[in-house]
């Protein structure tokens, strides 16, 4: 993929994308021409357990460019928007290129983000029972300005609402209300998003993933299979639960792989979806 002629060598880059699209290899040209950091901001690429099913890049490409934020978490950590935006607060001294494929990674740093204090696990315990049992107690439990604001029909986005109103006293709006400036104002950065077609990143997607079988996926997920847990944010990696699956004598090898192929596709269509509505103001990009 080419850069783009007219990318300030100045401005910090921002670059989002589905899955497969071709996102680092851009993000590397970048870095290469002017000097700058690549920055993850891929919420699974942090992941030190996985390298291969996450499509980190490659130990080569680590040591020829600056790469950071990438495989530094442990499997069983926690790590959320707020660890990755403190985390990138260190680099932006500098010049940088971020990329990755999460979403709300680039909205936090360029719009702010609530610093809504962590939930505690006993408040978790009694929300994941309730949402189970009555999700239209916890709808209606809600404060009126947050039950406004957000996706009532979306069981996560209410559980997360109930949490905070339960262990802050406090409604989710209302610490929204209070969003500090972002780190990275929109008009001062280069923000890029890859678009491209879907009958071309579909192919692209199912051809890489073979490719990850072929140099190790596998191994990578026999390795990690005494470890799995699929409640934990790093069973997330695209692929995972599929090989992990097979390894256990669930699926035979040829049915994982297409599930995960399946599964991949799938997820680059939520990516699609969810870029075209919330980065409409975003330069696109399509493949080269």
């Amino acid at each position: 993929m080419k850069v783009p002629a007219n990318i300030s060598r100045e401005a910090p880059v921002l670059i989002v994308g589905p899955t497969a699209s071709g996102k680092s290899a851009l993000a590397m040209d970048l870095a290469a021409r002017d000097g700058r950091v690549i920055v993850n901001a891929d919420a699974l690429q942090v992941y030190g357990c996985w390298r291969l099913l996450t499509a980190r890049p490659s130990m080569a490409d680590e040591a020829a460019l600056p790469h950071v934020m990438y495989g530094h978490v442990g499997r069983d950590q926690p790590y959320s928007v707020g660890h990755w935006l403190r985390e990138v607060r260190a680099w932006l001294d500098r010049p940088v290129v971020i990329v990755g494929g999460t979403g709300l990674y680039f909205l936090a740093l360029t719009e702010g983000l609530a610093e809504v204090p962590e939930t505690p696990p006993t408040v978790r315990a009694e929300a994941n029972a309730l949402r189970l049992g009555d999700l239209a107690a916890m709808v209606a439990a809600l404060d009126s300005q947050t039950a406004a604001r957000i996706d009532l029909a979306n069981p996560a986005r209410v559980q997360r609402a109930w949490e905070v109103l339960r262990a802050t006293g406090r409604g989710l709006a209302a610490w929204q209300a209070d969003t500090p400036a972002p780190l990275i104002a929109r008009k001062g950065a280069e923000a890029l998003v890859l678009r491209p077609q879907v009958a071309w990143l579909n192919a692209r997607i199912d051809r890489r993933f073979d490719q990850m079988i072929a140099q190790g996926a596998l191994e990578e997920a026999r390795a990690e299979a005494p470890f799995w847990h699929p409640d934990r944010p790093s069973a997330r990696a695209i692929g995972a639960p599929e090989l992990i699956a097979h390894l256990r004598g669930d699926l035979p090898l040829e049915a994982a792989v297409e599930a995960a192929k399946l599964a991949s596709r799938q997820y680059a269509k939520r990516q699609r979806t969810w870029f075209r509505n919330r980065m409409r103001d975003w330069t696109p990009v399509p493949p080269s």
